[in-house]
């Protein structure tokens, strides 16, 4: 095929040679001779280097085992694609051949792209939930509670389906509340923007308007195949729901049946019947509940009053008897106020006559002078207790002198006295060696009159010769040589 608007090749001169191409002219004379053979085209391959560019679109490559393929998905028509592109998933795309002339290659216009079969969009699902349960979205702790007694149910379904009027029908017979009909597909590519819209919309009620606010929403589908119920295992369906403030019920399919929001919804439900089942109470049954609260509690009512009753009955009695106990202890008090006067008189008797028996064994001196007495005894108290004083005090005057004795040999200013002197450093730290000094090193040095020099250590030095050791004196013999005993001092 040749293009037509493509230059004609001159004939040959008498040079022989053909008018040359431009490099530009060649490669969009190629770029147009593609898109016109290969307008449309529909290919079936594996996507690898998946990227998707910040400005919306995204760009693959389709490969077999044999060849690939360089592709691009614009941003308009990405919103459209039935499968998110990703690394590995085989698809089916529908898109023009095209040649990118700045790089001498060719690629495909993607305008379309599905799962290549069943296998494929499970393989797109498991990884959709590896990521989603990645992310925490599947824990229970983030699950919402369903009320207990809901005012409002908000249902997100078709509204022409079998499933709404089994919920209408199971509400109505369970629980009267009022019901607010979202209506959306729920089915094809619209399905799964429709129920995220419908719940935002449900949770963007204040209530404060003619519509309320649910308590309660459900999301409801009848049962179909897998390629029927995908909407529902969309991504942003799935954070939707995840992100409701309201609690949702998912009832989508039969009980066999998974999809992506049963996963993220705070309940999942067998069918649509179930998830209203779910979503109210029983009346009946909360009906029959109050009557058996009430009955148990004027059962117990009347045993608490018949018990108090009892008890009344039984103080009664016993205060029809207050007047014989009053009248049996009055009789003991005569009993006992009778005998007082003559136990009193029997016990003053007893402690006289004790009383005379350790008078009579007291001295007649005593008894005659008894202050006479009482001065011998202190006297001789006192000649007693004077040896024993002195004594006393001759034992703390030793103790003293031998405390004044210890204290005057441990007295660190005394061996100043005897012609030593003490050598500190600058920290006031005491030298007990003159190797520890450094050459340079300041010190003071404290003499017996209380005096105290600073000096310098002049370098490292040689330790000076001892001094001669001076004979020490002859003891002097006492005064008489023949005496046993020689002088004390």
């Amino acid at each position: 095929m040749t293009d037509a608007a493509a230059p004609t090749p001159e004939p040959l001169g008498e040079t022989g040679n053909a008018r040359p191409y431009s490099v530009s002219e060649l490669a969009f004379a190629l770029k147009r001779t593609l898109e016109d053979a290969y307008g449309f085209v529909r290919l079936r391959g594996e996507l690898s280097k998946v990227t998707h560019h910040s400005n919306g679109h995204v760009y693959l490559t389709l490969k077999d085992e044999r060849a690939a393929i360089d592709g691009v998905v614009w941003k308009g028509s990405v919103r459209g694609l039935s499968v998110r592109p990703e690394q590995g998933l085989e698809v089916i795309v529908t898109g023009k051949i095209t040649a990118y002339p700045q790089g001498s290659r060719y690629q495909i216009v993607i305008e379309t792209m599905e799962a290549a079969g069943i296998g494929a969009l499970l393989a797109q699902l498991e990884r959709l939930k590896a990521r989603l349960a990645g992310e925490g979205l599947f824990e229970a702790s983030r699950k919402q509670a369903l009320p207990s007694m809901p005012e409002v149910v908000g249902v997100i379904t078709s509204p022409t389906g079998a499933v709404i009027r089994d919920i209408l029908h199971r509400i109505r017979d369970r629980w009267p509340c009022r019901v607010i009909v979202w209506p959306v597909v729920v089915q094809g590519d619209a399905a799964a923007a429709q129920v995220a819209a419908a719940i935002r919309g449900f949770n963007a009620l204040d209530g404060a308007g003619v519509v309320p606010r649910p308590d309660v929403l459900i999301v409801a589908r009848g049962g179909g195949s897998v390629e029927d119920l995908w909407p529902f295992n969309d991504e942003a369906l799935a954070r939707t729901v995840a992100e409701s403030a309201i609690p949702l019920i998912s009832a989508v399919g039969h009980e066999t049946d998974t999809t992506l929001i049963d996963f993220v919804s705070d309940r999942r439900a067998p069918t649509p019947t179930a998830a209203a089942e779910m979503a109210t109470p029983v009346l009946a049954e909360l009906k029959a509940l109050v009557s058996d609260l009430s009955g148990r509690m004027h059962r117990g009512g009347g045993r608490v009053v018949d018990d108090r009753r009892g008890r009344i009955e039984a103080a009664d009695r016993a205060l029809k008897r207050v007047p014989d106990l009053v009248r049996l202890a009055e009789q003991r008090f005569d009993i006992v106020s009778g005998k007082l006067g003559a136990g009193l008189a029997k016990n003053a008797a007893v402690h006289e006559r004790d009383l005379v028996r350790v008078a009579s064994r007291l001295s007649p001196l005593l008894l005659q002078r008894p202050q006479a007495v009482q001065k011998d005894r202190l006297d001789g108290l006192v000649v007693r207790l004077a040896p024993s004083m002195r004594r006393r005090l001759e034992r703390l005057s030793e103790r003293l002198e031998g405390l004044s004795k210890l204290y005057v040999s441990v007295d660190p200013e005394r061996p100043l006295q005897r012609g030593f002197a003490r050598v500190t450093r600058a920290d006031g730290a005491i030298v007990h060696a003159g190797a520890a000094l450094a050459g340079g090193e300041a010190v003071s040095i404290k003499f017996g009159d209380k005096v105290t020099r600073q000096a310098v250590i002049d370098g490292a030095g040689t330790p000076a010769p001892s001094p001669p050791i001076a004979p020490k004196p002859a003891r002097a013999r006492g005064k008489a040589e023949g005496s046993p005993q020689g002088d004390l001092f």
